[in-house]
């Protein structure tokens, strides 16, 4: 699972470990190189997930401009007593602005479901094409132009607090920053300072640093701050079909064939 950290020391502790399959298509969790030092095969599960996921940006995004939550807390905290002009105003889809970091498969299947509601997207990533109507843009200007920043980058050196104090202060103070990605992209005490002071208006997360977050985390006390558990490739049909490239990549790996979706594909050259 994508909580089971595979380092050094795990491998070293098993001599006869000869493949690993992760439960996921990230794989922050597993100490690559380490693997690829021991000439260990390494599956993760692209691709199927990519669709569910992209649903699940959208499914944050919505409900966290509309206040899908905080309605639902209204109603049932008998707080619904009639209708009023001013209550839970959101913000509205069709003529936003998105902004796309990391236009990959499942940014690319944002940009294709952007279309629908008629946003504007711009997107950030210097190895990827423009598509489904999608222009390049540098970081600066998407920050400062994004209604809605959602985040599609791997974990790496590069991207951990990727989103920090400074990148949150070029963001709009209307903006919505949605985080479907990884829990450590995001450098949270930041994230909380500035939804805190509404530096931006909220934030949707799916995923956190740690998971799962400790229920006294000063996040889960912001009303603008949508937390679930990781659900983003949380669906029958997605996870059944993960399910299986987990399976066909455990067992080419114990016969000692390729793996059909291998993150080290040096060990075969070795």
């Amino acid at each position: 699972m994508l909580t089971d950290k595979i380092d050094a020391a795990l491998m070293a502790a098993a001599p006869r470990l000869k493949v690993i399959s992760n439960f996921a298509v990230g794989f922050d969790n597993i100490d690559v190189p380490e693997a690829i030092r021991r000439k260990i095969p390494v599956g993760h599960t692209p691709g199927v997930l990519t669709e569910a996921t992209a649903d699940q940006t959208f499914a944050l995004l919505l409900a966290s401009a509309r206040h899908v939550v905080e309605g639902e807390k209204y109603v049932r905290s008998g707080k619904w007593i009639t209708w009023g002009p001013q209550l839970l105003l959101g913000a509205d889809l069709v003529g936003a602005t998105l902004g796309i970091i990391g236009f990959g498969r499942i940014g690319q299947a944002v940009a294709k479901r952007a279309q629908g509601f008629d946003l504007r997207v711009i997107y950030y990533d210097p190895t990827t094409g423009p598509a489904f109507g999608a222009s390049p843009v540098d970081l600066g200007t998407l920050l400062r132009e994004s209604d809605f920043v959602s985040l599609h980058v791997p974990l790496t050196s590069s991207t951990r607090h990727l989103v920090n104090a400074e990148f949150l202060s070029k963001m709009k103070s209307t903006a919505i920053l949605v985080n479907t990605a990884r829990g450590g992209v995001v450098d949270q005490s930041a994230l909380y300072a500035a939804l805190k002071s509404k530096r931006i208006l909220a934030a949707a997360l799916d995923v956190t640093d740690p998971e799962p977050l400790p229920v006294d985390h000063p996040l889960l006390e912001l009303e603008n701050c949508l937390i679930v558990p990781h659900l983003g490739s949380a669906s029958h049909h997605t996870r059944d079909m993960m399910s299986v490239l987990a399976a066909q990549n455990l067992i080419a790996g114990l016969k000692g064939e390729r793996l059909p979706n291998c993150i080290n594909p040096e060990v075969y050259e070795q």
